[in-house]
């Protein structure tokens, strides 16, 4: 068994690795959901607890997928229900242990087990979306997945 100290110097190792890579690889000419879409397939393909990875945008007052990579996805999530809207509404990052506990979870798909959704924001600082990271496993996500995921934002 791997001390847990361990593992998480190595998640840090890895997401500063992709952290530095998604920022030689983005685009600067404007283009957002390029962006969006090479920061997902990124993440999605170099870390293996994520089974499913993207961005719900809104529009209109509803909350629509946009660019992912996994399993097909719901393509429009109820109103003020699960922990995406939750993200939206409380205006910060939220990592769920066990989806099953989430009251409103909306299951897109029954193989995810946990979950972090952060919000997304344009250069005003007005919510536009979320980035939701689902896993198979229980308590995939941490801090760690987090902080890099939020810095990685920054960049789009």
């Amino acid at each position: 068994m791997i001390p847990n100290k361990v593992k998480m110097k190595n998640k840090e190792a890895r997401y500063q690795r992709l952290y530095q890579q998604f920022e030689k690889l983005r685009s600067n000419d404007g283009d957002r959901l390029s962006r969006m879409a090479t920061m997902v397939a990124l993440v999605y393909h170099k870390i293996p607890y994520f089974f499913w990875c993207g961005f719900y945008l809104l529009k209109d007052n509803n909350l629509l997928v946009s660019v992912y990579q996994g399993p097909l996805a719901c393509q429009k999530l109820e109103k003020d229900k699960g922990v995406c809207w939750a993200a939206i509404t409380q205006q910060k990052t939220l990592i769920v242990n066990d989806v099953e506990k989430f009251p409103g979870h909306i299951a897109c798909d029954s193989r995810s087990k946990s979950e972090i959704v952060l919000p997304f924001y344009d250069s005003k600082k007005n919510i536009i979306g979320v980035l939701d990271v689902d896993s198979d496993k229980t308590a995939s996500f941490d801090e760690v997945d987090a902080r890099y995921l939020e810095k990685m934002l920054e960049l789009i």
